[in-house]
């Protein structure tokens, strides 16, 4: 029974987290990176890649644990660097709300995060970042 319910759980959120990652058949999303956090104060980059682009628009969904998010920076395939205003506790399972890119379409090469976590619950939080073309 309780391998069951694992199984059932695990299908919702591939099944939830599928439909996050879809990209062009889910309303434009592509899924640009995702990264498993540390505990504790850090950083991590999620590279995307300089040739990746014409997107708008980007957003963020946590999953597995929580985090609390104290900066964003977007490096442009162009060097250019957007420091994006995302102060904010994301509980597990939560979205972030719609982030606009300056300058219209733009390539991404790397997103870089600020954070710290606490190990409440024993599980790390993996953070998601989706980019819809415009």
């Amino acid at each position: 029974m309780k391998n069951l319910l694992s199984i059932t759980f695990a299908a919702i959120f591939l099944f939830s987290l599928n439909g996050f990652a879809q990209g062009p058949k889910q309303g434009g999303w592509d899924l640009l990176g995702s990264r498993v956090v540390n505990w504790g104060i850090d950083k991590d980059i999620i590279a995307v890649g300089p040739n990746t682009g014409g997107y708008t628009k980007l957003k963020i969904k946590v999953t597995g644990g929580s985090i609390n998010m104290h900066r964003m920076v977007v490096t442009y395939g162009n060097g250019e660097k957007d420091e994006i205003p995302l102060k904010h506790n994301f509980m597990k399972g939560d979205d972030s709300r719609l982030i606009d890119l300056k300058g219209g379409k733009r390539q991404i090469k790397t997103i870089t995060f600020w954070y710290d976590t606490k190990n409440g619950s024993g599980k790390k939080a993996t953070i998601h970042v989706a980019g819809k073309k415009g």
